[in-house]
């Protein structure tokens, strides 16, 4: 009887061990997201706070922000275009004491994808 019962723990042991670890460390990012648009929603991410930081920076030296082209003349951004990733980057500076990135889904395969923004807090915001 010792024997069944402690085999019954161990049993029910494995089982909550196994669904502990289903439900914490299977779920992928964004409810369910193919790996493709994590890897992408990922990048998106990465970007808005390489732009905010160069708003930042020209903040620093300029004493206001900049549009999304005074920063890529400036040289501030470590890319060119304001679409990448199958997204389109939008900055508004609003008189030069706050800005707003959106990044908002360009492709047409990307339509359901999230928007996502950036302001001068550096906290990123899925919209």
């Amino acid at each position: 009887m010792k024997a069944a019962g402690a085999i019954l723990c161990v049993v029910l042991a494995l089982a909550a061990g196994y669904f502990v670890f289903k439900y914490e460390f299977s779920s992928t990012p964004g409810s369910g997201a193919s790996p493709a648009q994590a890897i992408d929603v990922t990048g998106v991410k990465s970007d808005l706070l390489a732009i905010g930081q160069a708003e930042r920076a020209y903040l620093t030296s300029k004493g206001s922000y900049a549009s999304l082209d005074q920063l890529h003349q400036d040289g501030d951004l470590p890319f060119s275009s304001a679409d990448r990733r199958g997204y389109h980057y939008d900055v508004t500076a609003e008189d030069g004491t706050h800005f707003k990135i959106t990044a908002t889904p360009s492709d047409p395969a990307k339509k359901d994808w999230p928007t996502l923004g950036i302001d001068e807090t550096m906290q990123i915001q899925q919209q």
